[in-house]
């Protein structure tokens, strides 16, 4: 089972950057910044929590996490594998 803890602190990240109006790399290195320790894999299940979460209703924080999801998931990196903690 993932842990809830580090992908709530990407979550954070992730809605903070986008509502500082970062998208693509700026946002993307802002929660590596926030995460160090982020994978591709935490940062879709992050970006799926926000997409899911009712209180974020900003179309444009949206569409940027969706993006910066899509994105991770395609990509598919080195650190997919990486959160079977």
């Amino acid at each position: 089972m993932p842990n809830k803890k580090k992908i709530r602190k990407v979550y954070d990240a992730l809605i903070e950057g986008a509502y500082l109006g970062l998208s693509d790399k700026e946002l993307h290195d802002y929660v590596f910044e926030q995460c160090p320790k982020a994978s591709s894999k935490r940062i879709v299940r992050a970006s799926l929590l926000a997409l899911s979460d009712p209180h974020v209703q900003d179309r444009n924080v949206l569409n940027v996490i969706y993006a910066l999801a899509i994105k991770h998931r395609l990509d598919g990196g080195p650190d997919s594998d990486e959160d079977e903690e």
